[in-house]
């Protein structure tokens, strides 16, 4: 009734029938054990990143999961996100840490932001299963290419690391793929594609980035226009739910928050080479040595194959690319030329990608192996193909697993652990200000008690958002918001953590630094770099 095909599986049987004459429960058929197989394999290499690094799971590793964790902690004690402080990315990823502020009221930020490094890591592992679940119609060559590049890809696995939105971003796009799509083809259930689209739009409440899947699908359900409406409500419903209170509270700020700190103008902006980009993008182990000529010839590869499977599938199948096929493709192109658009990029945006080209890259070699028309060839070569095929992929995926895990991934190590020292030096419930907040997060010391203690959780953004996109390198400290607010955030300040690139978020002026000398006294400086400072006149421990 949905117009897909039924077909037999790369192992011979439709569905469990097989495995239950055989004996074996229905639900272990190949198919399924090699989701199963590469889901755990996923999670054991994003969980490598977090057991095998002294420090690593409460450390500080990254600038951006302390603003995303911390706007957590701060709804939960009262705080919006916007009228009290600046964020730069929609409030979903708030939303979906806040159980675990709440868990800091027992536990401590410290913990809580581990806490929350671990449910990133199981998000990320669970799109690798989502992904197999929406490809299994098409057999195991399919699952295993699309669930084995998802689990190895370089740049999905670093950004499970901590609290990024990558993950949790492509966790609530596969629930809506799995949802809109029924086997090749979208739905005809106009209940799944509601979900589905609510599915994607709380997806953009996490990252405006699924904007692009939104309007593939969309497309895609032309010219039904009356499936493409139902689809596109439950997309504005899933946004606007969680949006819309924080709009209505300020929606000044959150236009200033998410528009001119996040994607609006940045004077003088510094942008990042292509090369970079494409070695992220195509998805190696992040510290491998490449040369230009070795990165673009890894590309044409890709991009060759692609291009060559697609063709053949379509000459040897003698049907059209599927609907799923398409929406693939089409994502892949779009999502890459976001990237290489803008001047900014960083190594966790590659993560978007991944899903799309998994699939790209599977489902035209699924097809040209296992859709071969009956009589083309014998039911016994086609098997024998399918599993030399399977055979060759698998240890094409077994090799990029191995080199996951013996290189050093692409995430800096920035600080690393807390010296014990700042424990001593700062007490429980101070008023610390700091230019990165995933240091007070990781030291316990995020949430004051002292009355107008500042709220910022994202120094960066908040000078962005200020001074309409200057950074303290290009003359934010210049505009007197920026450096009123600065000012006032030091006189609220009781110490002061700053990092050995505080420079890069902190818009310092001639006045700061000369309140920074009059006011405070370096107590502390850790081997790491962190500056500790209190004010002249209070008790150090």
């Amino acid at each position: 009734m949905s117009g897909t095909l039924a077909r037999t599986s790369a192992d011979g049987s439709q569905d469990g029938a097989a495995a239950s004459k055989q004996g074996r429960p229905a639900w272990l058929t190949p198919v399924n054990m090699v989701i199963i197989i590469t889901t755990l394999v996923a999670l054991g290499l994003r969980l490598y990143y977090q057991y095998t690094r002294p420090g690593f799971l409460t450390g500080v590793t990254e600038y951006d999961d302390g603003p995303y964790f911390g706007s957590a902690v701060r709804l939960v004690h009262g705080s919006l996100p916007y009228r009290d402080f600046v964020l730069v990315q929609p409030p979903g990823i708030t939303l979906l840490m806040s159980p675990v502020g709440l868990l800091t009221y027992l536990t401590g930020t410290a913990y809580g932001l581990a806490i929350g490094r671990v449910l990133t890591v199981l998000a990320g592992t669970a799109a690798v299963a989502l992904a197999g679940l929406l490809v299994r119609h098409r057999g195991i060559l399919a699952v295993l290419l699309t669930c084995g590049i998802m689990a190895v890809y370089s740049d999905a696995v670093a950004a499970a690391h901590t609290v990024l939105v990558e993950p949790w971003l492509v966790l609530f796009c596969l629930i809506g793929l799995v949802a809109v799509f029924d086997g090749d083809r979208l739905t005809a259930s106009t209940k799944r594609m509601v979900w589905g689209g609510v599915a994607f739009g709380f997806a953009g409440a996490v990252e405006a980035w699924a904007i692009v899947p939104v309007l593939v699908v969309a497309a895609l359900c032309l010219p039904q226009l009356r499936r493409a409406a139902v689809f596109v409500g439950g997309v504005a419903a899933g946004f606007l739910i969680p949006v819309l209170p924080f709009a209505i509270a300020s929606p000044s700020q959150l236009y200033k928050s998410l528009i001119t700190a996040q994607v609006g103008y940045r004077a003088h902006a510094a942008r990042v080479g292509v090369l970079l980009r494409l070695k992220n993008i195509i998805g190696f182990p992040g510290t491998l040595s490449w040369s230009k000529g070795e990165v673009l010839l890894a590309v044409l590869a890709i991009v060759v194959f692609v291009l060559a499977t697609e063709v053949a599938a379509a000459l040897v199948t003698r049907r059209p690319q599927p609907p799923l096929d398409w929406f693939a493709t089409v994502t892949t192109v779009l999502v890459i030329l976001m990237f290489l658009w803008p001047p900014q990029f960083h190594y966790h945006f590659a993560a978007f990608l991944a899903p799309f080209l998994a699939l790209t890259i599977a489902l035209p070699v699924s097809r040209l192996f296992t859709d071969v028309p009956e009589g083309t060839v014998s039911t016994a070569s086609k098997r024998q193909l399918t599993w030399s095929a399977v055979g060759v992929a698998g240890a094409v995926l077994l090799v990029l697993a191995v080199l996951q895990g013996r290189f050093e991934s692409t995430v800096p190590r920035v600080i690393g652990p807390i010296p014990a020292r700042i424990d001593a030096i700062i007490p429980p419930g101070a008023c610390v200000v700091t230019d990165q907040v995933s240091v007070t997060l990781a030291a316990n010391r995020f949430v004051s008690n002292v009355p107008g203690c500042p709220q910022m959780v994202d120094s960066l953004g908040t000078t962005l958002a200020l001074s309409d996109g200057l950074k303290p390198e290009t003359g934010a400290g210049n505009v007197p918001k920026v450096a009123a607010f600065w000012s006032q955030t030091f006189s609220h300040a009781q110490y002061l953590i700053l990092t050995a690139t505080n420079t890069r978020r902190i818009a310092w002026t001639p006045a700061l630094v000369a309140y920074l000398d009059q006011d405070f006294v370096q107590v502390y400086r850790s081997p790491r770099k962190l500056l500790v400072y209190v004010r002249k006149g209070l008790h150090v421990g």
